[in-house]
């Protein structure tokens, strides 16, 4: 299988990403998310579902030492991006009731931990569904209207930027789960092209509510958390390649929906923002970059806890930034920061 990706020099690439800055700008008046765990700042802790984080060791480098329900030690990498463009240095939930829209006019997440593109995937924890978080930024947008009226609420929607991060789920929360439904409808080649349906629906909806400049997200290389190397017992727990391969995959079949969507939808910048690689080499040779374990997470014995299993244990780690993953399934703080400082450089440079 042939990708299409061309990182030339990835390792300088890293390195000078590391201890980059982007100059502040005011091209980006708001950052407005969409997506799983990977970037919820504390939606669920509002929903009844045990996919939460609202509590101790998680959040223990934030602020004040607040686990606000991001599934990290710290701040997760759309805080790090907001902070990028010249915003707060956070992205509240929109559904947290500690803040309102005066908060939310320059930042915003509807991210619910564990949903997918696919419907069926949010069932699985009783999470916020896509369907949902987009008509929850609908209702964003009449809040938007009354607090800035008009003509400012026109060049926020229309200048802010959009950023989209799901899909893990789909394949480890829902396809590969036990007695899965879609993987007796689908071959994974053909659950990837209804995800990628589903996802340029999003995106095309997205557009019509005013949305111009979009940076929709790929898959990390989910064979190698700890959780799945932990259950490859056969092969000395290395990473499940057959995940990174799907991961792979569909992260090209996304890349061409972008340039298909920019073709087709007059005045839409969209980009593919790809995590994998920089990921894969963080988790490969963790030591060039300042860590020093990437098989095992920070949390409990780090192979198979995330969630409430992370609570009280005494094996968790005293140091998050010398590990890759935080827990079982979610990067550090600090990889989190490398990883945004990644994307800017890459692709979210565009928007500058």
């Amino acid at each position: 299988m042939k990708i299409s990706y061309a990182w030339p020099h990835l390792f300088l690439l890293l390195a000078a990403t590391a201890t980059a800055k982007v100059p502040a700008m005011a091209k980006v008046p708001a950052i407005v998310v969409f997506g799983d765990s990977s970037v919820d700042a504390g939606n669920n802790n509002q929903i009844p579902t045990i996919a939460r984080s609202n509590f101790l060791p998680y959040g223990r480098d934030f602020s004040g030492g607040k686990a606000t329900g991001r599934f990290s030690n710290g701040r997760i990498a759309t805080d790090f991006i907001s902070e990028a463009f010249g915003l707060r240095p956070t992205v509240p939930a929109y559904l947290d009731p500690a803040y309102n829209i005066s908060d939310f006019a320059v930042g915003v997440t509807f991210a619910s931990a564990g949903t997918g593109y696919d419907n069926a995937t949010s069932d699985v924890l009783g999470v916020i569904p896509m369907w949902k978080e987009l008509e929850y930024y609908k209702e964003y947008q009449k809040r938007l209207r009354a607090y800035l009226g008009d003509g400012k609420t026109i060049y926020t929607i229309s200048n802010s930027l959009y950023i989209i991060s799901i899909g893990t789920n789909d394949f480890l929360e829902n396809y590969y789960a036990f007695n899965s439904q879609r993987r007796t409808q689908y071959t994974v080649d053909g659950y990837q092209q209804y995800l990628v349906g589903l996802a340029r629906n999003f995106i095309v909806n997205l557009h019509g509510l005013g949305a111009r400049k979009i940076s929709l997200g790929g898959l990390p290389p989910m064979g190698c958390m700890p959780l799945e190397r932990a259950q490859n017992l056969q092969n000395g727990n290395e990473c499940m390649e057959t995940y990174n391969i799907v991961a792979m995959s569909f992260n090209q079949k996304l890349y061409d929906l972008t340039r298909e969507l920019n073709k087709e939808i007059p005045g839409l910048k969209l980009v593919f923002s790809n995590p994998y690689f920089v990921l894969l080499q963080l988790i490969q040779k963790p030591s060039s970059y300042g860590f020093e374990e990437s098989q095992r997470a920070c949390c409990a014995t780090g192979m198979f806890e995330m969630g409430y299993a992370c609570q009280r244990s005494p094996l968790t780690c005293t140091d998050a930034n010398k590990y890759v993953f935080w827990d079982a399934f979610h990067p550090s703080e600090h990889t989190n920061k490398m990883v945004a400082d990644h994307v800017m450089k890459t692709a979210l440079y565009k928007f500058i």
